[in-house]
């Protein structure tokens, strides 16, 4: 928009619907050059819930909404600590993949900071998704594709939407999407894997995923349904009641690490040959014959050194890959009256309700401290958020003398209240199991007399075992609950064309947590028309954003591989004493100021450039700390640890972080004829750059400092082109992505500047209908492989790493996948 005092992109429903992909995500994020995700391979939950990135900052620092009201967090809070989620760690951002693209009349996107209008959270912008309300009209969509190496990922799309008149003056807008992605391979088999396969042909079957790797780093198989329904019907000539509901649910299946049976010896890149142990689980000979009762000799809880033994072999011969399941689950429903009196008081009264789930479990797994008894499948529970909210939004324009337009005040009130479940796994997902500990073990000397083993037979280890589930861990019922917050606000905006070549605006915004206290924030923004062709525009404002309930109450378990070594990570909430143990505190809101200038080219009605200069400061980030390690010592000392174990590790969420983020967006179009035909061209660059200005060193690494700024490419650039002539329309974008550096991953290595292109043809076979053909990343551009460093072996029997992968795991900022093909079939009744 030209004719606003800050900047605001407009993204059509053509232009998300004719997207190659069934993900919202990855519709904005081909469109909108600020935006940025990863693929995110095998991220733990953040696979199933992707948190994106505006301009450098987390997810949780934009707000969403949908026809002006805000969208429900997620129930997922981003803690998976590798560089795929290095710029939203720790974050709980909305999960706009639930909104069907074909119910979307528009996009709006503020590219400003706009908390005093809108609320905690708009630090970075605000999106706001309209829907339509056509009150009649039916269109159908079917699209089909898949990748061009393997033929895999194929991908089957069906999506409708239909209006209907709601008496004389009212609609009903339905809309649903029905999606069946396959998932892909990019990665090759660990050595431990086809080492096994070699020397045991007859088992190579038994290998996870066979005859693919045995650890698959792709894009996970995922299927699901979102549906909105958006009514409103005339109560007066002057007045409206609406509602909304949007509902969606999905299921996606990720692989996890490969836990191999053997240990191997390979030689990496360099000729230095390394030793690739097998996993703990296998690592270990589980005696079962229990000391015999009231034996003086052989105490309770002792195990007699005989034959009557278990290996995990027995379940798992060619070792294990944990298969991950989520299933995200949203509903949330608006409902409102709006209208305008006879004096010009614009009125907006509306009350949401939402609950966002993310159920998890996991399959092909185990428990190794419970050894022989141990589960191979896991149920975790639900997490859950749920958000309750009304608002009053009312607006009066009030005639000044001396003023270009009536003043316009606008204000209102907002309460809200938050609420999030952390759920109890079950028993053997979250325990510490009889093994926990080694094994205690006496030889029978003489007839019912024993004596404790001081040596092990050769080929025995005696270790002990990880406690919880290999992968992800429950949380136990005494850690589980649900926690809520509270807030309420209220605001004022001031606007008014000063002078016919000069506009501007004044907002203020009260709000109060019941956990944190108050805040006050402000914003004030101008337009000056220095001509007919040349306008400038810019704003100042300051910004907050509140801990949200996932933030102060969450506790989750995971399992790492640093260096090869198997680790429970565990993150405690601030409240718990096992944080306050390493020195939590309590969290507080994070702080923001935005500053913004820039100005608007018109010199022809056909051409439009907007160029934009902006600096956010944000101050006490919400992050979660560099892990601390877990002694014997501490375990003692707090018991609750057992959940991690010794050696493991333990996290919580802090403030310790502050940032700052410079960049330029240019936006220009231009419309002209070529061959009898109508050719549209636009340009879309952001530059952007993320610096860490202050990072407490328990809280923040170099490594993640360095991924933090670095992560997203600091040059973005879409050039798009759209010529239409007669039922032909033809589409072309040229996608730039400069260089880019996952060091927490991949030290040392900067990743090449790339540039895609995507190619989409259409033919309308009538009024009615239309076929289309299209090709993402024509030239199957992929990111550079993974090199040997002094941190990653890369490994000349497989072309990967100890791990299998060949490219980055977090698919950088266009993925992995390579070549996308795509048929698509459109009905307009």
């Amino acid at each position: 928009m030209t004719n606003s005092a800050s900047p605001v992109d407009v993204i059509s429903a053509d232009d998300l619907t004719t997207q190659s992909t069934s993900n919202m995500i990855d519709a904005v994020k081909n469109l909108v050059p600020s935006f940025f995700v990863g693929q995110n391979t095998i991220s733990d939950a953040a696979t199933f819930v992707r948190s994106p990135s505006l301009r450098g900052l987390p997810g949780d620092q934009v707000l969403v909404m949908m026809n002006g009201k805000r969208i429900n967090r997620s129930a997922y809070v981003t803690t998976y600590a590798g560089g795929d989620t290095a710029l939203s760690f720790g974050s709980q951002s909305p999960d706009i993949s639930s909104i069907p693209s074909i119910a979307i009349k528009n996009l709006q996107i503020l590219r400003d900071g706009a908390t005093s209008q809108y609320g905690a959270d708009a630090i970075a912008g605000v999106m706001n998704f309209g829907l339509k309300d056509d009150p009649s009209g039916a269109q159908l969509i079917a699209r089909y594709g898949q990748f061009s190496e393997n033929s895999d990922g194929k991908s089957r799309q069906i999506a409708g939407n239909i209006g209907f008149g709601l008496g004389e003056n009212g609609f009903v807008n339905l809309s649903a999407e029905f999606n069946d992605d396959d998932g892909t391979s990019r990665g090759v088999t660990r050595p431990n894997a086809l080492i096994f396969a070699q020397q045991n042909p007859s088992l190579a079957d038994r290998l996870p995923y066979a005859p693919l790797p045995a650890q698959v780093w792709g894009s996970s198989p995922t299927k699901g349904w979102k549906a909105v329904v958006n009514l409103g019907l005339e109560v007066t000539p002057n007045s409206e009641l609406y509602a909304f509901v949007n509902a969606a649910k999905s299921e996606g299946i990720q692989s996890f690490n490969y836990r191999p049976s053997i240990a191997v010896s390979v030689p990496n890149a360099n000729g230095v040959t390394r030793s690739l142990g097998r996993n703990g689980a296998f690592n270990n000979t589980f005696f079962k014959t229990p000391c015999p009762t009231g034996n003086a000799t052989c105490p309770a809880g002792g195990f007699i050194l005989d034959d009557n033994r278990f290996e995990f072999r027995s379940i798992y011969p060619a070792g294990f890959t944990p298969r991950f399941i989520g299933e995200p689950e949203t509903m949330f429903g608006v409902v409102g009256y709006k209208g305008k009196l006879a004096n010009g008081l614009t009125y907006d009264v509306s009350g949401t309700l939402a609950e966002n789930k993310l159920g998890l479990s996991m399959v092909d797994s185990l428990n190794a401290s419970f050894g022989p008894a141990s589960q191979t499948s896991f149920q975790f529970g639900a997490f859950k958020q749920k958000m309750e909210d009304i608002n009053v939004d009312l607006s009066y324009p009030i005639e000044v003398s001396g003023l270009a337009s009536p003043l316009t005040i606008s204000g209102g009130a907002e309460w809200r209240k938050e609420t999030y479940t952390v759920p109890a796994g079950d028993l053997q997902s979250y325990a510490a199991g009889p093994y926990t500990t080694a094994q205690r073990l006496f030889t029978q000397t003489a007839p019912g007399v024993f004596a404790p083993v001081t040596s092990l037979p050769p080929g025995v280890v005696n270790n002990a075992q990880s406690p919880g589930a290999s992968g992800f861990a429950g949380t136990p019922p005494s850690d589980a609950g649900t926690f809520s917050q509270k807030n309420y606000a209220f605001y004022v905006d001031v606007e008014a064309d000063v002078t016919e070549r000069l506009s501007g605006g004044i907002a203020a915004r009260f709000e109060d947590y019941n956990t944190f206290g108050s805040t006050t924030v402000g914003k004030i923004s101008a337009l000056f028309k220095a001509t007919d062709i040349l306008s400038f525009r810019g704003a100042v404002g300051s910004g907050f954003q509140a801990p949200s309930p996932g933030q102060s109450n969450l506790q989750t378990v995971t399992t790492s591989f640093p260096g090869g070594v198997q680790r429970q990570v565990g993150i405690f909430p601030v409240r718990s004493s096992v944080a306050r143990y390493y020195g939590a505190q309590q969290l507080k809101p994070a702080k923001a100021t935005n500053y913004g200038l820039g100005f608007i080219v018109k010199p022809a009605p056909s051409t439009t450039l907007t160029v934009d200069a902006y600096q956010i400061d944000v101050d006490s980030r919400i992050f979660i700390t560099a892990p601390f390690a877990v002694t014997a010592a501490d375990i003692t000392a707090q018991p609750i640890l057992g959940l991690v174990g010794a050696g493991g590790q333990v996290q919580y969420f802090t403030n310790g972080l502050d940032t700052s983020t410079k960049g330029l967006d240019v936006v220009g179009t231009h419309r002209t004829e070529v061959g009898d035909g109508r050719l549209t061209l636009t340009l879309a660059y952001n530059y952007n750059e993320n610096e860490v200005t202050r990072a407490n060193p328990n809280v923040i690494s170099r490594d993640q400092r360095v991924t933090i700024e670095n992560l997203a490419p600091k040059h973005r650039a879409n050039l798009s082109s759209n010529w239409s002539y007669q039922d032909w329309s033809i589409n072309g974008r040229m996608n730039y992505y400069s260089t880019w550096i996952n060091e927490i991953d991949y030290a040392g290595q900067t990743f090449s500047a790339e540039t895609t292109l995507d190619l989409d043809v259409s033919y309308r076979l009538s009024d009615s209908y239309a076929i289309s053909l299209g090709v993402n990343n024509l030239g199957d551009v992929r990111p550079d492989k993974i090199k040997q460093s002094a941190t990653n072996d890369v490994f000349p029997l497989t072309g990967g790493l100890s791990n299998g992968t060949v490219y980055p795991r977090n698919g950088g900022p266009f993925g992995i996948n390579g070549r996308f093909t795509y048929l698509r079939l459109a009905a307009d009744f």
